[in-house]
């Protein structure tokens, strides 16, 4: 009989592919389905029996399923959400349509906003007002909110956000209003600034609190329907859900705050990444995520991916910071670029070639899917430049049709820039892969490093076929491709803690500190995070990481500063800004003499214990890998099509080498090893393509 507890499932729903990885014991079976948009449940059951088929177990057998999904990210960017009304405070009404005032873009007199998740018409507002530092200076009447309340009902809303200035600081105001739509309004889902984003800075928080409810219903409507649907199938084991800052949270507290879910995939991928860096000691990576709508890049550093508090989603314009909407939750720091397998390509008024953000997902999916789609994809061009197989591709689950691609490829790109098929294919391949190269050197410059002191991690369906061009153009020596690169997202998800991090804004001058409020406060915000662990798992233990946002008085944004439990516990003034210069000299080279230093927000993030990576093993006496045939691959470093050796991964037995130009193939993905360099396979699976150079000096 099987354990339980030692079956997990990994589940992870993309744009294009819902993967699913099973672990029973220490093996892992996988399986890549199309996604499902209509009912994305219908994908997950779908790939689990297949798993299960695979592993020789039954639905019943499975003991935690862990679910990641971009639901919540594309229904904010299709804005497919429920009718959502917001409360706010008399005067405040258009915040989330006025923004802030900075211009991303200072010299576009067509300058293109995103338009606000909801109408004026959607917002009312209520006479009240707490102060600064959480006092009330007028009170709330409970008869203008049943006023409002009776509005509500009568426009047919079936969700409602409240977001009031400072409520942060003091929530009572918010608490009456959700009891009189408790009482008018019973099913009505209510969602409350002070508990989705406790922060300052109203439009990030306003933007956050109706986001949370303008998705709730709808995550609320497909987790339900998930739990139902595996239940039917035997499935009686608790599920839990990956959160954008990279731990795991109950289906419970995922459906209150779905806002928290907004990057869960993504997340989940470094964590693998971080999980793997961990494996083979390195302290430098860079995370390379490419499945089929976007790509990811994640700077993890010491093992730990770089994480913020404040991220943006539907950016319209691709690589300006501040031209999306503003989401402020704990959240993994990672670029997120329109670049995936079904990115289609179209020229423009200059005659270049565009890719992205537009993505043919899985319906129609890319041309050569042979499902209708009618526009070029990155799909359709590494199919024409060689680097798919049309017979294997998703483990032969998928035919490809190179003709489809070809037609395709030559009305919107060929045909008006009068260039033959491959030249379109490269074109537009060279497009993606430099859109991808430039984000990771802005993301680098952003943060002050060098990344050719890197190594790259790459995963997801197709990311290994673009890495090793990725690495020539970024300068970076050595490329990592882990077994199961394919399904990345959901090893990861397999490998995070139960997590929570709760936080709030106080204001307070280092000359003006106060010891014991911040003592209160911070056993506060861990009691906080750590009430919701213990939901998951009331018997692991427990940590408590301690961070303050801090910068100096009149500077608009704040770096975080980690503390230890011993100055939690022991706070004092010398002590914090010493940790402040030191981490603010790191990031800017300099301190600033005789200015104040201020803290704003105060966070604590409560967590299990992370998967123990295993330390890799010494290699074999290396030897060359067995080709299983040739293809013609177009490299790009040569400018020329090439016959490149075409080798089973699963034929790589450790100390297998093979020098490019080279193919790699399994069921999940490809990894193309450019004529620069040269692959060897390492114990635990993982390719190991470093340049050749290097490896000869190895």
């Amino acid at each position: 009989m099987i354990n339980q507890s030692s079956v997990r499932m990994g589940v992870d729903i993309g744009g294009t592919f819902t993967d699913v990885v099973l672990e029973v014991g220490t093996v892992q079976y996988s399986t890549k389905v199309l996604t499902t948009y209509n009912a994305p449940e219908d994908a997950i059951l779908e790939a689990m029996h297949q798993a299960c088929s695979k592993a020789g177990v039954t639905a019943a057998d499975i003991g935690q399923i862990i679910h990641g999904t971009t639901l919540a990210t594309n229904a904010l960017i299709e804005r497919r959400g429920a009718r959502t009304a917001l409360i706010t405070t008399a005067g405040f009404r258009d915040v989330i349509e006025m923004r802030t005032e900075s211009r991303f873009e200072q010299y576009d007199l067509n300058l293109c906003l995103p338009d606000p998740l909801l109408p004026r018409q959607n917002r009312f507002t209520v006479e009240e007002r707490i102060g600064a530092k959480g006092d009330i200076l007028v009170e709330i009447d409970r008869a203008e909110v049943e006023a409002v309340a009776e509005s509500i009902k009568k426009a047919g809303y079936t969700s409602v956000a409240v977001g009031l200035i400072h409520s942060y600081q003091n929530d009572e105001h918010e608490k009456i209003i959700r009891e009189v739509l408790a009482e008018r309004l019973p099913d009505v889902m209510v969602s409350l600034s002070s508990e989705v984003s406790p922060q300052m800075r109203e439009y990030e928080r306003f933007n956050t609190v109706v986001a949370n409810a303008y998705i709730k219903p709808l995550m609320k409507s497909y987790l339900g329907r998930l739990e139902g649907r595996l239940s039917e199938q035997g499935v009686s084991c608790s599920i839990f859900l990956m959160h954008s800052g990279g731990g795991i949270i109950s289906i419970e507290s995922a459906a209150e705050f779905p806002v928290r879910l907004v990057e869960s995939g993504p997340a989940g991928g470094a964590v693998f990444a971080a999980h793997i860096a961990a494996r083979y000691g390195l302290d430098k990576v860079l995370s390379f995520d490419m499945g089929g709508t976007t790509a990811k890049i994640c700077l993890i550093k010491n093992q730990t991916p770089r994480t913020s508090r404040v991220f943006e989603v539907a950016r319209t314009y691709r690589f300006k910071k501040g031209s999306g909407m503003p989401i402020s939750i704990p959240v993994i720091d990672m670029v997120e670029i329109g670049a995936g397998g079904g990115s289609q390509a179209h020229v423009d008024a200059m005659r270049q070639i565009r890719v992205g953000p537009e993505s043919a997902g899985s319906e129609p999916g890319p041309a050569c899917y042979g499902r209708g789609g009618s526009k070029p994809a990155v799909t359709d061009a590494d199919l024409l430049l060689g680097r798919l197989d049309p017979d294997n591709f998703a483990g032969g689950s998928i035919k490809l049709i190179a003709e489809e691609s070809s037609h395709a490829l030559t009305a919107e790109v060929g045909r008006p820039l009068d260039m033959d098929i491959t030249t379109a294919a490269f074109g537009l391949s060279e497009v993606v892969d430099e859109n991808m190269a430039n984000a990771a050197r802005v993301h680098a410059v952003e943060n002050g490093e060098d990344l050719s002191e890197y190594t790259m991690i790459a995963f997801g369906g197709a990311a290994p076929l673009h890495a090793a061009r990725l690495c020539e153009k970024l300068g970076v020596e050595r490329l990592l491709v882990p077994a199961g690169a394919g399904v990345g997202s959901a090893i990861g998800f397999l490998r995070a803690p139960f997590s929570f991090e709760a936080n709030r804004s106080l204001y307070m001058r280092l000359d003006d500190f106060q010891p014991e409020t911040i003592q209160g406060l911070l056993q506060e915000l861990e009691a906080e995070a750590t009430g919701f662990v213990r939901r998951c798992d009331p018997n692991a233990p427990i940590t408590s990481e301690f961070k303050v946002y801090m910068r100096y008085s009149g500077q608009g944004w704040e770096i975080p500063v980690i503390i230890s439990a011993e100055q939690a516990r022991e706070p004092n003034a010398e002590t914090f800004t010493q940790l402040f210069e030191t981490d603010y000299s790191a990031l800017f080279g300099r301190t600033v003499d005789r200015m104040g230093i201020e803290i704003t927000v105060w966070a604590v993030n409560a967590s299990t214990p992370p998967a123990q990576a295993v330390p890799i093993e010494a290699l074999p006496d290396e030897s060359r890998a067995e080709e299983n045939s040739r293809r013609s691959l177009y490299d790009p470093a040569l400018g020329a099509t090439v016959q490149a050796a075409v080798v089973l991964r699963e034929s790589m037995k450790p100390g297998c080498r093979v020098d490019g130009p080279a193919i790699i193939t399994e069921d999940e993905t490809t990894i193309i090893v450019s004529s620069s360099r040269t692959a060897v396979a390492q114990m635990d699976g993982t390719i190991d393509v470093i340049e050749k150079a290097a490896a000869s000096k190895a």
